[in-house]
């Protein structure tokens, strides 16, 4: 997930804390690890870049180059370390199961030609880190940055020209409508189906974020504009035959969590967000996703990027791409936007807690999507 940038005054510079891990300690611990994996006489050894400071706002993410003797020789191999929260910094989620993410990646680079970083090594106890973490391969091309958010301009996809960035947008609605073909999704992956009771796995979807609003609440204070869009979802949750056939959904579909190089995607990344449910979950989230970095742009009165990923556009493309028209998308954006206002919770709780903000007094000060979930609460008559 991505912290946006709030429309009042954005800086140049926005970077929150996400962790209280001493990163000093953490090449000694990996060489460790990796000594127990390879060959006798590897002799692994660790540098530590930065982590990835400008998109994701979960889990901990540690760039770095693993280097150990192989046939004789000494090779470099780039790589990416996935670390779940520890429980004092304020986690996002309420539970992170990075063995999930690691079997879904490695599943999803199996089952289709999506692109995803090859995954290496899990520690699933967090017996290294003190967190489940996992080792990956390092992709390297570029990402639509969200600090400052890429419609703010002065970045490589703000600046390029409109064709390419639509055929980076139908090349991100292509690797969707991939990962929703994979066939027997609930076969394969029944393992992400939500543990709540429902009807439905939306229904089921539903009632988890339920659970994850009721977690936030506890440390910060309850959001009228997320309890009301709580209970119109409740009260208004599509039918079996409108929700479709369940499918894998990426959950955090964005491009900020997309390596691209040409315009083309390169590296699917985020998985935490993972679940079972309706295609249209992932379709609304990366419109919606936009939207929230539009809506800020728009009260600055920038120029932003109106003409991309557009609704119609996307959900046109989509079609082609998918075989699969889609129906009315709001009861989706109604949803996604409710996930984001959680999100905004917990990051808000996590800046209070590491001293970078005052408690506020309204807790909705901290949505940066607020007026764009508001303006759809009022479309739908919630």
């Amino acid at each position: 997930m991505t912290q946006a940038t709030p429309p009042e005054a954005p800086p140049a510079d926005l970077k929150m804390q996400r962790s209280s891990r001493d990163a000093a300690l953490v090449p000694a611990a990996l060489e460790r690890w990796l000594s127990t994996l390879l060959p006798s006489g590897a002799e692994p050894e660790v540098v530590l870049h930065s982590g990835i400071d400008s998109n994701g706002m979960s889990s901990e993410t540690l760039v770095l180059d693993a280097t150990w003797t192989e046939d004789g020789a000494r090779t470099t191999h780039p790589m990416v370390a996935r670390v779940a929260p520890a429980a004092q910094d304020f986690p996002v989620f309420p539970r992170y199961d990075l063995g999930h993410q690691f079997e879904v990646i490695r599943q999803v680079g199996e089952l289709t030609d999506v692109p995803v970083p090859g995954v290496r090594w899990l520690d699933e106890a967090g017996e290294v880190l003190g967190t489940p973490s996992f080792l990956m391969d390092r992709v390297e091309g570029v990402v639509p940055p969200d600090v400052l958010p890429y419609p703010f301009g002065d970045n490589w996809l703000y600046d390029a020209d409109r064709a390419d960035q639509r055929r980076l947008q139908d090349a991100t609605v292509d690797v969707l409508a991939r990962l929703h073909a994979i066939t027997d999704p609930l076969e394969s992956f029944g393992y992400l189906a939500p543990e709540q009771v429902g009807e439905t796995l939306l229904h089921r979807n539903l009632a988890k974020v339920r659970a994850w609003y009721d977690f936030a609440v506890r440390d910060l204070a309850p959001s009228p504009t997320a309890e009301r869009a709580l209970a119109w979802l409740e009260a208004n949750i599509p039918s079996e035959a409108e929700q479709g056939e369940p499918v894998l959904c990426w959950g955090d579909a964005r491009i900020g969590n997309v390596i691209y190089r040409d315009f083309e995607p390169v590296a699917v990344l985020d998985w935490e967000m993972v679940t079972l449910g309706p295609r249209a979950l992932d379709v609304s989230w990366l419109l919606f996703a936009h939207q929230v970095f539009e809506s800020i742009v728009g009260m600055l009165e920038l120029p932003g990027m109106p003409h991309f990923l557009r609704e119609e556009d996307v959900v046109a493309t989509y079609a082609e791409k998918s075989g699969v028209q889609l129906g009315d998308l709001d009861w989706y954006h109604v949803y996604n936007g409710l996930m984001w206002c959680i999100v905004f919770m917990r990051t808000g709780a996590r800046q209070v807690h590491f001293g970078e903000i005052e408690m506020p007094e309204d807790i909705e000060s901290l949505f940066h999507c607020k007026p764009l979930v508001v303006s759809i609460l009022e479309r739908v008559g919630a």
